[in-house]
């Protein structure tokens, strides 16, 4: 997804104007009671070639008045986090939707709308908290299998083993609601006003790429296609396109537009994002259906799976969302949950010089700890890409979150020194007891994080040297993929990979201390230097720094 981070999707029909003239008792599609083919049936039956069109079609929110939507019945709105702002409060978003479902329903045939998630739990808390601000579909999850870390987006994905991929897929139905007993696979479920739909991203084969760059070419059999790729997916609702996916089928893109609108439709493409130049999409569209180079078969079937999927959703009869869905957006229930995702995910990579002298658990009746490095205080580090905006930014950016640093003092007798930046510092045992370096990679985003070196940028490596040459030191490192630090791990007396732990940085300090064990394993591949890459688990060359699975184990303790 080339925008950002929500999308909300209404389904227009043709114009207020054009009322219907049979009785709403009469209407089938309107009518719950009535077998989900037969309302689909009745619907499609009502509809002209136009709003067909209009429901394949997915617009930015910002382009969306009333005439437009109405003139162009367009069927889907992107809405990127500038309006409302993302600081605005969940009402607001609340209303934004609601709004758009009124105008939605003000059109001849009244189809409401929808819009855009560890674990089962997870996904659960997620759904309550996408929820909470008006939005019923959700970008989620990322099941693609990342076999190369050099690529940008590997810290979407849940790892480099397809059955590990496959497995997390778990957070569907925790976003939707777990199938019935008597439900079936392949078929569209959503249980409630209480869950979203989700949107398995992005498509086979994107985690890969050669060399790790993003939408790059994947070279790869037919098997290896089909055994590693594809596990996680199942075909289930319909398939939508990435952002102006479909201008970058000609180099350069947009080169021949209603060629690749033919070639993207026919290829499967249900919904397409488009962005702003909806008409010249809208356009192509009727153009190509009308000299018969689109038949009106894979539009019908094309609309069909769009509507099945609303219907599902409750859409019809539930089209707005209660503003006291609003009170879940940020509930302590589901910060715990956030804070015992990090626990469990942090991995404990090295622990002491010598396996008879371990570093973890810190005691805590130390009397002086340096805290160091560029992340220990900076909640956009600790969260990555994808958050307030695009590609992430610095700065403890959203009200009501703890970063790791302020979770040290939740630990008696403990006096803590905050040094972001260490280059030189002259340090002893005399000045403090021990040292927790916080360093890492910056947020990124797509293209904007791919790496051929993955390297950890400045001041990181600086910091990491000066102070553990001179003290006791844990690096907790912040990333979203295995990044170089062989170089340094002889001079570290214990290294954790703490990934991007996000909005409850307390979770790192909860393991560090012993109150909780270390327990995580890792799910991508460590290499020892870039020129391995790409290694994965079973190459006859694989010779990793910390194999796929590793992961010291440590009990908790019973500190006072």
């Amino acid at each position: 997804m080339a925008k950002l981070f929500l999308c909300v999707f209404t389904i227009l029909a043709i114009c207020s104007w054009a009322t219907a003239t049979i009785a709403e008792s009469d209407i089938k599609y309107k009518d719950p009671k009535q077998p989900l083919g037969v309302r689909i049936r009745d619907l499609m039956n009502r509809m002209t070639l136009e709003e067909k069109i209009g429901q394949m079609t997915q617009i930015d929110s910002s382009l969306a008045t009333l005439e437009v939507m109405r003139n162009f019945s367009i069927g889907s709105l992107l809405t990127t986090a500038s309006t409302p702002s993302t600081q605005d409060p969940p009402e607001a978003w609340i209303n934004m939707v609601n709004n758009f479902q009124r105008e939605s329903l003000s059109s001849r045939l009244g189809i409401p709308l929808m819009d855009v998630e560890l674990v089962k739990k997870i996904g659960a808390a997620t759904a309550l908290e996408i929820r909470a601000t008006g939005i019923n579909y959700a970008f989620a999850p990322c099941v693609a299998v990342c076999r190369d870390p050099r690529w940008g987006r590997c810290f979407e994905s849940f790892g480099e083993d397809p059955n590990i991929v496959r497995a997390m897929t778990e957070f569907i139905p925790g976003l939707q609601g777990s199938i019935p007993s008597d439900g079936r696979l392949g078929v569209p479920f959503v249980s409630g006003q209480e869950k979203v739909a989700s949107c398995a991203k992005h498509y086979v084969g994107d985690g890969g790429t050669t060399k790790g760059i993003n939408a790059n070419n994947t070279v790869i059999d037919f098997h290896g296609l089909l055994s590693i790729h594809m596990p996680p997916y199942f075909d289930a609702g319909f398939v939508i396109s990435d952002f102006m996916g479909i201008d970058q089928l000609t180099n350069p893109p947009h080169a021949n537009y209603t060629s690749s609108i033919q070639q993207s439709i026919m290829a499967g493409i249900d919904m397409a994002m488009i962005g702003s130049n909806y008409t010249e999409f809208i356009d192509g569209m009727t153009f190509l259906v009308k000299n018969n180079s689109i038949p009106m078969s894979r539009i019908d079937d094309a609309v069909r799976r769009i509507l099945r999927v609303k219907f599902v959703m409750g859409l019809f009869e539930n089209p707005f969302t209660d503003l006291s869905m609003a009170k879940y957006l940020g509930e302590q229930d589901h910060r715990d949950l956030a804070r015992e995702a990090v626990r469990k995910s942090l991995v404990l990579l090295k622990n002491g010089k010598s396996v008879n002298q371990p570093m973890l658990p810190l005691p805590k009746k130390l009397t002086k700890i340096l805290v160091a490095g560029t992340h220990a205080n900076d909640i956009g580090y600790q969260c990555g890409g994808w958050t307030i905006e695009w590609a992430g930014k610095s700065g403890n950016t959203t009200s009501g979150m703890q970063s790791v640093f302020p979770s040290f003092f939740t630990y008696a007798l403990i006096i803590i020194s905050y040094m972001k930046r260490t280059r030189l510092l002259i340090l002893s045992s005399q000045t403090t007891s021990y040292a927790i370096v916080v360093t890492g990679e910056f947020p990124y985003s797509e293209s904007a994080g791919d790496s051929q070196n993955l390297t950890i940028p400045e001041p990181g490596p600086t910091t990491i040297m000066n102070v553990c040459v001179s003290v006791k030191c844990v690096v907790v490192l912040i990333s979203g993929r295995p990044v170089v630090i062989e170089p340094y791990v002889p001079i570290m007396d214990a290294l954790v990979a703490a990934w991007l732990p996000g909005t409850e940085g307390q979770g790192v300090a909860d393991v560090l201390f012993g109150d909780y064990g270390f327990t995580g394993k890792l799910a991508n591949t460590w290499f020892k230097t870039v020129d391995q890459l790409p290694m994965n688990v079973g190459d006859s060359h694989y010779d990793p720094l910390y194999p796929l699975g590793y992961g010291l184990t440590i009990e908790p303790t019973n500190q006072d």
